[in-house]
C-alpha cells in the first residue's frame, strides 16, 4: 500500500517538476548552479583530476566541492575568485549543488579516491568514510599554512579521528524553529512560543486559512530530529551515548506517538502531501515560498537559505525552544560542517592555502560571511562582527541554540544507513508511520533495530 501511494505521489511530483521546468530559465557558467549540470561537472572534474594537476599555463590546479543553497554558492564563488586573484599561480576548479543526492555521490568519490581536493564535509563523514584516517589528510601537518590557533582545541578535537585532524570545523549548529510571521498574522494568531500554542495553531490554520495551510512542515529526517528533541526534553538523556541507544522501546514509541500527533492535529502535513508538492527540498517547495507552510525546524546555519526562498513581503523570524516540551532542555548541537583535504590530493599545500583564506584571512572572511553559520575562527568572528557581516537571523538563531542545548550529537546519528533518502531507516520509519504501514510499536521496533545495527549492537 505504501509503495502504491508513494508512486502516485511521485507521478504528481514529476508532473509538477516538468511543468515548472518548461517555464524556467537555464543558467550555467564554469561553476554550474543547476544540480543536473553540476553532477556532470563533478564527474568531469573527478575523471580528469589526475591529468589536471597543472594547467596549460603552468598553474597549480586544485578542485573544491560543496553543497548548499544559492546564497552559499554565490558567496563561495566570489571568495574563490578573490583567492585566485591573490594567488595567480593557483587555479581552483569548483563543483557544487543542492544537498539532495550529494552525500551518496560523495560516498562513491571517497571510496574510489576521486573526491575533490578540498571538500566541504558533514561532521559525521569523518567517522563514516575515514574512521581509519584513509580518506582525509592530517591538517596538523599544514599548521604552518592553516592557522589552527584560531580554533578552540575542544572544537578541533571533535574533528580528530585516528589521531588525525581530518577537517577544520567551520561552525557549530543546532536545530531551532523558524516561523513565517506573516502567515500567522494572516491566521490572526502570534507565532507559537510553546508546544500547546503550536498544537492550537494547527486547528486555527485549518479553520481560518484552509486545509492546505500548516503551521509547521518537516521532512522525514526533520521528524527524527524533532522527535529526539522531544524525547530529550521529556527524559533528560541523550539519544545515543558511549555507543549505546539510551531509550527503551516504550520510550521510543512515546516519541513516535508525539510525531504522529502533530500530523493528526493538522500541525504538520503528511509525508504523502509533502512528496506530492514535487520539490527536492523545503526551501524549493512553492508552499514554503508562498507561506502556505509557515514554520520549519532547521539548522541555525540554514536560516539564510530558508529566508531567501520566501517570496517578497513575508517576515521570517527565529522561534524559541518550547519549555513545555518536558522538564529538561532537549535538543543538541554539533559541528555544522568542515573543510577537509582529500588524502588523494596532489597539491595539499595549495589546498591548505585555500582553506586558510576562506576561514582566517580578512578578504575571504568578508566574502564568506555567515553563509556556513557563525564562524568558529576567532579572526573570522571578529571580522564579521566588526564589519556587520553576520546575518542577524543566523546570529540570533545560533545564540539561542548554543544557550539552550545541553546534549551533544553522536556522529552515528547521521550515518548514511539511517538518514539517506529514500533507503535510510529514518525515512522508512517516518514514511511507514505516516502512510499507516507501521503502527507505533512496529515503527519503534524498526527504528531501534536500525540504530542498533549501525551501532554494531
Amino acid at each position: 500500500m505504501k509503495k502504491t501511494k508513494k508512486f502516485v505521489a511521485f507521478l504528481m511530483a514529476s508532473t509538477m517538476v516538468f511543468s515548472m521546468a518548461a517555464c524556467g530559465t537555464s543558467k550555467s557558467d564554469s561553476a554550474t548552479t543547476d544540480a543536473t549540470a553540476n553532477d556532470s561537472a563533478t564527474e568531469t572534474t573527478d575523471a580528469t583530476k589526475d591529468a589536471a594537476e597543472t594547467s596549460a599555463d603552468g598553474k597549480t590546479v586544485i578542485t573544491f566541492s560543496w553543497w548548499g543553497g544559492d546564497s552559499r554558492h554565490e558567496a563561495t564563488i566570489a571568495a574563490v575568485d578573490k583567492f585566485m586573484e591573490l594567488n595567480p599561480d593557483i587555479e581552483v576548479q569548483t563543483s557544487f549543488g543542492a544537498w539532495d543526492g550529494w552525500e551518496e555521490k560523495m560516498a562513491t568519490s571517497f571510496a574510489t579516491s576521486t573526491a575533490s581536493d578540498v571538500t566541504q564535509i558533514n561532521w559525521n563523514w569523518i567517522t563514516s568514510f575515514s574512521s581509519d584516517g584513509s580518506a582525509f589528510a592530517d591538517l596538523n601537518q599544514y599548521s604552518s599554512i592553516i592557522d589552527l590557533t584560531q580554533f578552540d582545541q575542544s572544537k578541533l578535537d571533535l574533528c580528530t579521528v585516528a589521531d588525525k585532524l581530518q577537517a577544520i570545523p567551520v561552525s557549530m549548529t543546532g536545530r531551532i524553529f523558524y516561523w513565517n510571521k506573516t502567515t500567522f498574522e494572516k491566521a490572526g494568531i502570534s507565532v507559537p512560543t510553546s508546544l500547546e500554542e503550536l498544537k492550537k495553531a494547527g486547528e486555527t490554520f485549518k479553520t481560518v486559512l484552509g486545509d492546505e495551510y500548516y503551521p509547521l512542515v518537516v521532512g522525514e529526517y526533520d521528524r527524527m530530529v524533532l522527535m529526539v528533541y522531544y524525547l530529550e526534553s521529556v527524559y533528560g538523556k541523550p539519544w545515543v551515548e558511549n555507543g549505546e541507544l539510551q531509550y527503551t522501546a516504550e520510550e521510543v514509541q512515546t516519541g513516535l506517538e508525539f510525531i504522529q500527533s502533530l500530523e493528526d492535529d493538522h500541525v504538520i502535513p503528511s509525508v504523502e502531501t509533502v512528496t506530492g508538492d514535487g520539490a527536492d527540498s523545503i526551501d524549493k517547495n512553492p508552499k514554503w515560498m508562498g507561506g502556505v507552510y509557515a514554520g520549519i525546524f532547521e539548522w541555525d546555519s540554514s536560516a539564510t537559505k530558508m529566508q531567501s526562498a520566501l517570496t517578497e513581503g513575508q517576515e521570517f523570524v527565529v522561534g524559541d525552544y518550547f519549555k513545555d516540551m518536558g522538564d529538561y532542555q532537549g535538543g543538541f548541537s554539533k559541528v555544522s560542517l568542515g573543510f577537509a583535504i582529500s588524502e588523494s590530493a596532489k597539491n595539499k599545500e595549495a589546498c591548505a592555502k585555500l582553506i586558510n583564506f576562506l576561514l582566517n584571512e580578512e578578504e575571504g572572511i568578508k566574502l564568506m560571511a555567515s553563509e556556513r553559520g557563525i564562524p568558529l575562527s576567532k579572526t573570522g568572528l571578529q571580522v564579521c562582527t566588526d564589519n556587520n557581516l553576520l546575518n542577524a537571523t543566523v546570529a540570533e538563531a545560533n545564540s539561542k541554540v548554543l544557550a539552550w542545548t545541553q546534549f551533544s550529537l553522536d556522529p552515528t546519528f547521521e550515518d548514511a544507513k539511517l538518514k539517506n533518502n529514500p533507503d535510510g531507516i529514518y525515512y522508512d520509519v517516518m514514511q511507514g508511520l505516516s502512510y499507516g504501514d507501521y503502527d507505533l510499536a512496529a515503527a519503534a521496533t524498526a527504528l531501534i533495530e536500525g540504530v542498533n545495527g549501525v551501532l554494531g549492537n
